[in-house]
């Protein structure tokens, strides 16, 4: 049966996404701000929760329709066939937001969502008041210029959330972005990729699973691995996929090195949660020391912003010494995400490209410097 996703992801990495979806062969349908959508079949929910490494949540998108009114909204949402997924005793929370549309009010819509769903459910079962004592569905609403799309959540626990990285540091790095950022790198195989601000080690981590073509969900659970409408055995088969994929042969290595021991020690147990400890060199070191040691390599990092670990200034010092250290590399590629628009003037050089990311909410930018530097 062919059935309609939604993926969403952190603004800036649609394009990656996009990819993805299109390499697990389903087809797009709708490309917007932070989310696809996207056509495929009931395997479709376990496979690209498993195996989507950009996406942040995975829906099933149960339909949309033009809701100017609240009777619209209502209306519409009682005519999707929500009893071919919802059983009869099945709890249904609805959460979800609008923008630039008329209905703006959040509790509101979730009031007339709800409504709407119960008076389908109870029609179908029979039922004049629900039990909700069953399963949880969580429906969630994205109204768009005045467009409602409803959708339920098959992902439950963020997807950017692997697993390997319950003890972190501050001011982390989402998983999902730290992988674009790696992925934007192009890594290669005989390249040694370095991240000396490491932190907690997710790009290192996020570089290392890619490279050995780790399904990011391989090692976790979904909130629809219950659902009867995806049965067990989808899981089963989709998992065993992923394991078969894996590469076990790379030959890719990764460091991750922070001033903090405390950052390092942090990561090199993320690292060996997240099975890839033996391709990853941990150590302490200052940033600022860092050297080729005589191999080819490439530097995917993330600074302090100079919001929450330094003050704006130290910052700005610390770019302009990144800038100076940074020169003993020679054509080593390097790879900055920073809030800063003025990075290339502290750095001391002018990026080859510059890319808009979003670090969760904040706005970022990705500066590439992958041509060789000018001598002077």
């Amino acid at each position: 049966m062919e059935l309609s996703y939604t993926a969403t992801c952190l603004f800036g990495l649609e394009g990656l996404l996009g990819e993805e979806i299109e390499a697990l062969g389903c087809r797009r349908t709708v490309n917007m701000d932070g989310r696809i959508t996207f056509l495929g079949d009931e395997s479709t929910a376990a496979r690209a929760n498993i195996g989507l490494r950009f996406a942040e949540r995975l829906y099933l998108h149960l339909g949309s329709f033009e809701a100017k009114t609240f009777t619209e909204l209502f209306d519409g949402t009682k005519a999707l066939p929500w009893e071919e997924f919802i059983g009869r005793d099945d709890e249904f929370p609805v959460t979800g937001h609008a923008v630039k549309s008329a209905l703006f009010s959040v509790p509101d819509c979730q009031r007339i969502i709800k409504k709407a769903v119960s008076v389908r459910l109870g029609g179908h079962y029979g039922l004049e008041r629900l039990p909700e004592t069953g399963l949880r569905y969580r429906i969630e609403f994205f109204i768009f210029k005045d467009t409602a799309n409803l959708m339920i959540d098959l992902s439950g626990t963020p997807l950017h959330k692997r697993g390997y990285r319950p003890e972190t540091v501050d001011a982390p790095i989402r998983e999902t972005l730290a992988a674009a950022m790696v992925k934007l790198a192009r890594p290669r195989e005989d390249v040694l990729l370095w991240d000396p601000f490491c932190g907690s080690g997710t790009i290192a981590i996020e570089a290392v699973r890619m490279m050995m073509n780790i399904a990011p969900g391989i090692d976790r659970s979904f909130s629809a691995e219950s659902y009867p409408a995806f049965p067990k055995t989808l899981w089963d088969r989709a998992r065993e996929e992923a394991r078969d994929l894996i590469r076990h042969d790379s030959a890719f290595e990764a460091y991750a090195t922070d001033i903090d021991p405390t950052c390092v020690d942090i990561a090199r147990a993320a690292a060996e949660r997240a099975g890839v400890s033996k391709r990853i060199t941990l150590f302490q070191m200052d940033a600022l020391d860092i050297d080729t040691m005589g191999r080819r390599g490439t530097v995917v990092t993330n600074p302090p912003y100079g919001d929450r670990l330094l003050t704006r200034e130290e910052a700005d010092d610390l770019y302009r010494a990144m800038g100076q250290a940074f020169r003993r590399l020679g054509r080593w590629q390097i790879y900055v995400i920073t809030q800063s628009e003025d990075f290339e003037k502290l750095y001391g050089r002018r990026a080859d490209k510059i890319r808009k990311l979003y670090n969760g909410m904040i706005p970022c930018y990705y500066y590439q410097f992958f041509k060789p530097p000018k001598t002077e």
